[in-house]
């Protein structure tokens, strides 16, 4: 096995590689020389955790196509780095902007302000002919700082994208106030390709917008005392008191039989109630330490909300500690995507840490192991 390979595979099993390993694989990607897919996507993924290579980066930038260039542009931008812009606008040039949900997670580390001048003309596309999934998962992430492209977003209402777009409107809030009627309609089932769950979210990004909250109580309390649609859940949980009159079906349903409707009624429960006795035993029922990363199962959302109630969930904190100092990384999620999952956990896992029990969420440094051979793969661990 090649030293890159040896690299590239510390840097996908592990969470904290011995630092020859990013720098191998950096300078592989970089100099294009003997690069493989693997070491792209994990580049691509990077992040922070190569930013002492940010110049280097930039620096490799726009001397080959702009396929080839992606992973480095993916990488600047995943650490919030304006150099990345040129290079992304070259791809907006060329029809080939990032165009995956993971991607926009990667871009959402930039400011809204910088790149939506190059984002605002690919939304502009006919949407009917192009999906623009990722970049309203994109808008969705920065919020209230898309509120310059309302006007491209509501373009995408009546679209297969309808579901995405009323998610960007509502995290918009107030500047999206105009489309108040549309949402109604969507909401109580007027809207051009109403139906499924576009109610519950219409509902709720109605009342985001504008600020009155009778529609989105009725729209998505109905869909809970109904006990079987529980992605009422969430939007009560945003509603808050507001949603006081829904108490009593929100409690019944952290009995559920679904772990995932177990925890949103937890959410909702303490967010409506401000009590979180009886949520966070629900919750941290299912923390599960040995958790792979299957997304069937609810285990970083409940880690999310124990860390929202904060030091009253405090029985959680020896836990989310021990998994927080797991040396190896999420194992199910595909290599696409494996590096950002498995930050991501992490992230969720520090912050929750910090809120249950501020200054314990940092992860112990790993052990100082001399070079060691774990399953024939040669791995260095950083002091």
């Amino acid at each position: 096995m090649s030293a890159l390979d040896q690299a590239t595979e510390a840097v996908y099993r592990y969470r904290r590689p011995d630092p020859w390993c990013w720098e191998v694989v950096v300078k592989a990607v970089c100099d294009r020389t003997h690069t493989s897919w693997d070491a792209d996507h994990a580049v691509l993924q990077a992040g922070a955790a190569v930013a002492t290579h940010a110049d280097l980066i930039a620096g490799s930038l726009g001397h080959g196509s702009a396929y080839s260039d992606e992973p480095l542009t993916l990488a600047l931008a995943g650490m919030g780095d304006l150099r990345a812009l040129p290079a992304l606008q070259r791809h907006a040039d060329a029809n080939g902007f990032p165009s995956s949900r993971p991607h926009a997670r990667i871009l959402a580390a930039l400011p809204a302000a910088e790149l939506l001048p190059v984002v605002l003309p690919v939304l502009r596309q006919n949407p009917e002919q192009h999906s623009g999934a990722a970049l309203l998962e994109l808008l969705a992430l920065w919020g209230p700082a898309s509120a310059p492209a309302v006007s491209e977003v509501i373009r995408y209402l009546g679209t297969a994208d309808t579901y995405d777009a009323m998610r960007v409107l509502g995290r918009i809030g107030p500047p999206a106030a105009a489309t108040a009627d549309r949402l109604a309609a969507y909401a109580t089932g007027r809207g051009q390709g109403a139906g499924g769950s576009y109610p519950r979210r219409a509902a709720w990004a109605h009342w985001r917008v504008i600020g009155d909250p009778a529609l989105a109580l009725d729209v998505c309390g109905a869909a809970v005392r109904s006990g079987t649609a529980s992605h009422g859940l969430p939007f009560l949980a945003d509603l808050g008191p507001l949603a006081a009159v829904h108490t009593t079906p929100v409690r019944r349903l952290m009995e559920s039989t679904g772990a995932w409707t177990r925890i949103y009624a937890a959410h909702a429960y303490w967010r409506i109630t401000g009590d979180p006795e009886p949520a966070v035993p629900v919750l941290l029922a299912e923390v599960d330490p040995a958790w792979d990363g299957d997304p069937a199962l609810p285990v970083r959302e409940a880690v999310r909300i124990l860390g929202q109630i904060g030091a009253p969930a405090v029985s959680a904190a020896p836990l989310l500690r021990r998994i927080l100092a797991q040396e190896e990384r999420l194992s199910r999620p595909w290599r696409g995507v494996r590096i950002l999952a498995d930050q991501a956990y992490v992230r969720t896992l520090t912050e929750a840490l910090e809120r249950i029990a501020p200054g314990t969420g940092t992860a112990p440094a790993p052990a100082l192991v001399p070079a060691v051979r774990q399953r024939g793969l040669l791995v260095r661990w950083s002091k």
